[in-house]
């Protein structure tokens, strides 16, 4: 039937996602899923929502979301936006800020969503290199630009930046939309949102899915100017009225207003990097410094490829990505005590057979 595509879909190389196994006989530690539960009171939530009032629309505009996380960053509604999942946040937001004159700019080991994006809609990119050391080198963006998009901690690397990085781009760079992904902020790093009311063209996008449990439920935000988030409701309005079900909307809120388990959940899973890493450490891997919830490795010894072959037969998935600079790299999710647990012990038997 591809006589019938469209040329930008016969050119697409669409995104590639993690393996979801249909039976539950691996460790998953490849998608970066949060290992533990979303809140009792986002469950209890969504049981309650669960009732005849799903024959009617939900709110296009998730205002009572939008609001709880607009008081959640001290901010008002007008400067939030919400969307189906950050992925969904992000396609809007190439639409509405990145059909410029100029190429816009991304990290050349990055989301690889974001070259997909392009190529769908049509935007001159250029794929800036990370340094050697795999880090951002926000010097590097200062450049004629149709608009800058980086993860903040970058992924599948893990490494973080500093606001004050951020900043002194934000500063240089005020005439085309800077967008920080963050959806794995929650683990260790500090968010742009602050940054907000000082630079009107700054556009921090979040995500449920990761430190708010919630990846099974497609739930994303994106924080900036009144300006900004105008671009993007015009481009939501165009697309899908009603991004977020009546299920999502209620749990959604709950995530946000129980923090005292998203800190609780976000702290044990910190711990447990911290314990992975050095026992990885120990048996001779390179770790580069995480501020995520996984971890990007490599062995001296061992292919990187082997090991995920060797690891998927043991019954434990994990990421590998085969492209130029990364390809003797794992990225691993970080799970629960237990997963990590045997992770280690069927990594260090691998390693030791060789």
């Amino acid at each position: 039937m591809s006589e019938y595509w469209s040329r930008v879909v016969r050119e697409l190389k669409p995104y590639v996602p993690g393996e979801q196994p249909k039976k539950n006989r691996y460790i998953k530690l490849n998608t970066n899923e949060n290992p533990y539960p979303p809140s009792p009171s986002v469950m209890d939530a969504i049981k309650k929502a669960a009732n005849a009032s799903l024959r009617r629309y939900p709110d296009p505009n998730c205002d009572t979301l939008k609001q709880a996380i607009a008081e959640y960053h001290g901010l008002g509604r007008q400067n939030v936006f919400v969307g189906n999942g950050s992925d969904e946040v992000l396609a809007l937001s190439f639409i509405s800020f990145f059909k410029q004159a100029h190429p816009i700019l991304f990290p050349d080991i990055s989301y690889s969503f974001y070259e997909v994006y392009c190529s769908i809609f049509e935007i001159q990119y250029l794929r800036i290199p990370l340094t050697n050391d795999f880090d951002i080198s926000l010097t590097d963006y200062q450049q004629p630009n149709g608009g800058i998009i980086f993860p903040n901690p970058n992924a599948p690397t893990g490494k973080l930046l500093s606001l004050e990085d951020i900043q002194a781009l934000l500063a240089v760079n005020r005439h085309s939309v800077v967008i920080v992904d963050e959806a794995y902020i929650d683990f260790g790093g500090d968010s742009a949102i602050p940054l907000i009311g000082e630079y009107p063209n700054l556009l921090v996008a979040q995500t449920f899915s990761k430190s708010r449990s919630l990846a099974g439920m497609r739930v994303g935000s994106a924080l900036g100017s009144e300006g900004l988030i105008e671009g993007l409701e015009r481009a939501k309005n165009a697309f899908n009225s009603y991004p977020l079900d009546r299920l999502a909307l209620v749990g959604a809120v709950e995530a946000i207003t129980d923090d005292a388990y998203f800190q609780s959940t976000c702290k044990r899973v910190i711990e447990t990097r911290e314990q992975t890493v050095a026992a990885l450490v120990k048996m001779g891997f390179s770790v580069i410094p995480s501020k995520a919830n996984f971890v990007f490795i490599q062995h001296p010894e061992v292919a990187a490829a082997t090991l995920y072959d060797r690891l998927k037969k043991e019954g434990i998935l994990v990421r590998y990505f085969k492209k130029p600079r990364i390809d003797n790299f794992l990225r691993v999710t970080i799970g629960t005590d237990t997963d990590m647990q045997v992770f280690i012990e069927k990594t260090a038997r691998i390693v030791t057979e060789g």
